[in-house]
Formats: C-alpha cells, structure tokens, sequence
C-alpha cells in the first residue's frame, strides 16, 4: 500500500479557507444560461489547450484556429476539448473506476498512439539533465494490481475533496500507468474528483492554464517524494487563482449586461427560473402591474436577446435566450 503523507501548513488551509469562499461566491452569482454557457465554452477550451501545451503542444488560444483538424497538435486539443466537454455535459458523475481511467486514457490519446486505454508494456523513469535516474516508476508488471491498490487508496482519502484531487493526480503520475498521456490524463481525474464533490465550479475553472504559466513550480512540487505536501499547496494555489479569476470574469459579463429596470430584472430572473413561462404566469406574479405594461416588458427583454418567445397566441410561453 501507498505511504503517501503530506503536512497541514497554514498555506493549505489559507487556501481552503478561499476556496470556500470562492465557491460561496460563485454559487451566490446569478448568471443567465447563455452567459454560463459562452463562459463555459471558453473555459473548456483554456483546459484544453494549456493542458496539451504542459505537455509540449505549442498551439495557443490565439493560433488554435489557424490549423486544420488533422493537424497532430490540433488533434491532441481536440481530444481533450471532446473529454473535457463529456464530461461537464455528463448528468451523472463517474465513479473513478480502472474502466474509466482507461476510458479517459483512451479518448485523450485517440489517433495519437497504438496504446490507447492500455497500460504500459515496458519500463519507464524520470532523468535529470546529467542522465541519472531520478524517478523509477513501478514496473509495468505490477500495473494492474497497481491500480487497484490506487483506487483502494483514493477512496480512502478523508480530507478535504480538493486535497483528494490532488493526492489523486500526484500519485497517478508516479505510478504512470500509460506510455503516454499520463500527465493530461491524471488533470482529468482531477477535474472528475473536484465534480464528484461539486468543487469543479460547474467545469468553469481551467486551472490548467495556471499549470502552463508556472511550469517550473509545477515539475518541482511534482518531483518523487512521498511527501506531497509542496504539490498540495501547488495545486490549492492554482484553484484559488483561477476561482478569483473566474469570479471577476463572471463580474465583468454581468457588468457588460444592458441596465435594466427593477421589474425586468425580476421578470428576467423568474424566466430563468422558470423556463417555458406563459404569459398568465407573469401576470399572477406582477397582478398589480397592467398587462400592456408587462408585454411592454417582455418585448423590451426579447429586444436586448435576452428572452425569446415560443409558440402561437394561447400557447406562447416565454424563456431564456440560449
């Protein structure tokens, strides 16, 4: 079994403290689904190519666009942009499972390598500048008893979900199960951890681009210890950056909204509460308001792309723009 440990430094639990925070916060932000939808958008791509980018994909948000689809390094983004999207989009959450860590293994590397979804076949170490071994990983014979020793670990993990996530990416890449793909692989069970616990921020928080802009203290706090105390403090510190980042972004839209009067802003928040609302809905909620007033309203609302209008005369019902 693991001897993993780590130490609580008042770094981790400053981080924690904001974490919370960050999520109190963002809960409490009223965001309209087409705006979460476009920050989310965004934000899948950020994970998407800063995580092929630590691993040495050169494309950058500014030149993804410019190759085409067949294109090696647009394939790698790509694959990760269709995990990543799978799964935010997934209902329910997976359960960490080897079936799943190959499944994820799979989809990263498809079309990239003969061994997709399969563990390593040969021996595999880390060397400094000099040429010495500095991490030997465990031989690929005992991978599959392996993994089911780090599942068995993981799950017993008591502390805080985000110290699990990243205890859980930490040790997956020491015991670097596939040839390739480990290091974009193990951020994705990251991110299926922080889900499980509902700390992934509803898949708005690319804390890969963190990872890409501090390279260095990433492969140091990575560096083969058994002590992960320096990785968890690495790995809170980039949740805590993007959260902040997150949080002003989301300010920043809702800032960028056309200024609305009280009452539409309240019409509009029942819509979003409430798709698919008749007209006789609204009415019950506003009584005092006259009707042409309230038509008055949504017409205003539907102007500024803010609602649309379903249906014909009595079936008409009103809801969120997508």
């Amino acid at each position: 079994m693991f001897s993993y440990h780590f130490n609580s430094t008042l770094d981790i639990n400053k981080h924690l403290i904001d974490i919370e925070a960050i999520k109190i916060s963002f809960e409490n932000s009223k965001i309209l689904p087409q705006l979460e939808e476009k920050i989310l958008r965004q934000s899948i791509l950020r994970s998407s190519v800063f995580s092929a980018r630590i691993e040495g994909n050169p494309l950058s948000l500014q030149n993804y666009d410019r190759y085409n689809d067949e294109h090696i390094h647009k394939i790698e983004i790509n694959n990760l942009l269709k995990t990543y999207q799978k799964l935010n989009n997934s209902d329910t959450v997976p359960i960490l499972t080897i079936k799943k860590i190959k499944s994820l293994h799979e989809e990263v590397m498809n079309n990239l390598s003969p061994m997709t979804g399969k563990f390593r076949q040969e021996p595999w170490a880390i060397f400094d500048q000099s040429g010495n071994v500095i991490h030997l990983a465990p031989t690929f014979l005992k991978l599959p008893e392996l993994m089911e020793e780090y599942l068995t670990y993981i799950d017993s993990i008591q502390d805080h979900p985000v110290i699990k996530s990243a205890i859980a990416q930490f040790v997956f890449e020491k015991i670097h199960p596939f040839a390739d793909g480990n290091g974009r692989t193990g951020r994705l069970i990251s991110m299926l951890i922080l889900k499980q616990a509902n700390y992934h921020f509803r898949g708005m928080l690319p804390f890969e681009e963190y990872t890409d802009t501090h390279r260095q203290a990433y492969y140091y706090a990575l560096e083969p210890s058994t002590d992960i105390t320096e990785f968890i403090e690495y790995f809170l510190k980039s949740l805590v950056v993007t959260g902040k980042q997150l949080l002003t972004k989301i300010k920043n839209t809702l800032d960028s909204l056309p200024q609305l009067s009280p009452r539409r802003q309240e019409i509009l928040s029942i819509i979003t509460d409430h798709p698919n609302c008749s007209f006789n809905f609204l009415q019950r909620r506003f009584s005092q308001v006259n009707s042409k007033t309230l038509h008055y309203d949504l017409l205003q609302l539907m102007k500024k792309g803010l609602v649309i209008k379903l249906g014909t005369t009595r079936a008409v019902v009103y809801t969120i723009s997508k």
